[in-house]
């Protein structure tokens, strides 16, 4: 191990397919030690996993970081957003837990906007008109199929809360976190008393939601995780708003994320309160505001549709017409639970490399359809796009964000965003800094950027055209996959 400048933090990332762990020296922000291992989840509408195999994960990945990881003077869990973690009294899980992309829950969530003064009040009281994602919605479902579930329940957790729940002992989360549950109003920044009622959802199930930069606990004796006895605990947050701590994010500056999901997002001063439900009004892990749009179909689909065609990834080919919308898994932008593939325009001289440029185009376009919404209207529109996750690396995505964005495009050069931001966040603990200015003490946004190339509006107009005309078909619930 390289010697540290500073003291050392760890930051955790629990994603949907895996969870990292990053030790930093939080003087450098220099990587000393890494971790990880996956997650097993289920597939079809129902998407579930085990919280325990987080657990279990998070200790596998820290063994792998070796002494740094007992050295570490402070430690953070970023986490997958939305999902429904149910507790017994002992704090074992009920049931596994309903993940972010688990869709079963739109019927409930289209009732929940009905019944609850519809979508203007919902943007204004929560700041997020809820889809099958939200937590509250899932709640909903669970208690309509489940009810033997709800009645064994005596905490309810997000995943990064359960995960910090088990280092500490305390049942907390955060404001960003919290904001995408849609029980907690974005505006009193407090859980919504009404929304709660009429969910049947008992308040003293929930964590305490913890101020920004607060210390939640430390970690506990008697666990597997190799930390020293009094090692602090952070509050943690959303893998998004994690994220946005690990660039060091300015407000006017934005995100594009290729990962399992795929999401655009920006910090701004104001709360947002989108009534047409494309962004979410999220919270910050600082104090200010995320706006965000996301879709379910990102990497993974693009990939699917790669295997089926016996290609590359990267083996796309410019030209034809052919238009491809990647809802392998239903949509939550455009809000399509229900919606499968489209392809449109298939001719015999369109090529597989076609097609599958088709795919990328047809998983960026709702994202860049989002990007004008989570931005202030006062923000430099030449300002780069910071383009980040899994996908960011491969060629293909980048050209296609940038052809049809029509922005320069930087990557930045450092990975695992989500832990490090969660990192920064311990390391803020230490020394009284914002996390975000830690990052950008870190330099982690530094990046080759893209020059910007002619926008691509016939595509997109395209891919809108088919959209539009398909969306009766889109609407269609066609029964569980």
């Amino acid at each position: 191990m390289s010697a540290a400048e500073g003291p050392l933090v760890v930051g955790v990332d629990t994603s949907t397919q895996s969870t990292k762990a990053l030790v930093v020296d939080a003087a450098t922000g220099q990587v000393v030690a890494r971790g990880q291992a996956p997650h097993t989840v289920t597939t079809g509408m129902g998407r579930e996993s085990d919280p325990r195999q987080w657990w279990d994960a998070l200790c596998a990945a820290l063994r792998q970081c070796g002494e740094a990881a007992h050295e570490a003077a402070a430690v953070s869990v970023g986490g997958q957003q939305h999902g429904l973690v149910t507790l017994d009294g002992r704090g074992e899980p009920v049931r596994p837990a309903l993940l972010w992309n688990d869709v079963r829950s739109a019927p409930q969530a289209r009732r929940l906007v009905e019944e609850l003064g519809g979508p203007k009040a919902w943007a204004e009281r929560v700041g997020s008109v809820p889809g099958a994602s939200f937590t509250a919605a899932k709640w909903v479902w669970l208690a309509e199929h489940e009810p033997e579930a709800v009645r064994a329940t005596m905490a309810v957790r997000l995943p990064h809360d359960y995960l910090t729940e088990r280092l500490t002992g305390q049942g907390t989360t955060d404001r960003g976190d919290a904001s995408g549950t849609g029980w907690w109003a974005s505006g009193a920044e407090a859980y919504d008393e009404e929304t709660l009622a009429h969910i049947g959802l008992d308040p003293a199930l929930l964590p305490r939601v913890a101020r920004p930069g607060e210390v939640v606990g430390t970690v506990r004796d008697g666990h597997e995780v190799p930390f020293s006895k009094g090692t602090l605990v952070a509050p943690g947050t959303g893998d998004n708003a994690a994220a946005a701590l690990g660039l060091g994010l300015r407000p006017g500056t934005p995100v594009l994320s290729l990962g399992t999901s795929g999401t655009v997002y920006a910090v701004s001063e104001r709360r947002p309160t989108d009534p047409t439900g494309t962004v979410a009004g999220f919270a910050d892990a600082r104090g200010d505001w995320l706006p965000l749009a996301c879709t379910l179909n990102c990497t993974l689909a693009v990939d699917r549709v790669a295997a089926l065609l016996g290609l590359d990834r990267e083996a796309v080919e410019p030209g034809g017409s052919v238009t491809l919308l990647p809802y392998l898994d239903g949509e939550r932008t455009p809000n399509l639970p229900h919606a499968s593939g489209v392809l449109h325009g298939l001719r015999h001289d369109t090529t597989a490399g076609q097609l599958l440029q088709a795919a990328y185009d047809g998983a960026v376009h709702a994202l860049l359809g989002a990007l004008d919404l989570v931005l202030d209207e006062d923000a430099d529109r030449g300002t780069p796009l910071l383009l980040i996750g899994g996908g960011s690396r491969g060629k293909a995505w980048q050209q296609t964000v940038r052809r049809l964005s029509g922005r320069p495009v930087q990557v930045p050069e450092a990975d695992e965003l989500v832990a490090l931001g969660a990192a920064a966040q311990a390391a803020g603990l230490l020394t009284g800094e914002d996390p975000a200015a830690v990052a950008r003490r870190w330099n982690t946004a530094a990046g080759p950027v893209l020059e910007a190339v002619e926008r691509d509006a016939a595509t997109l107009d395209r891919i809108t055209g088919v959209l539009s005309d398909a969306a009766p078909l889109l609407e269609r619930e066609t029964g569980t996959q």
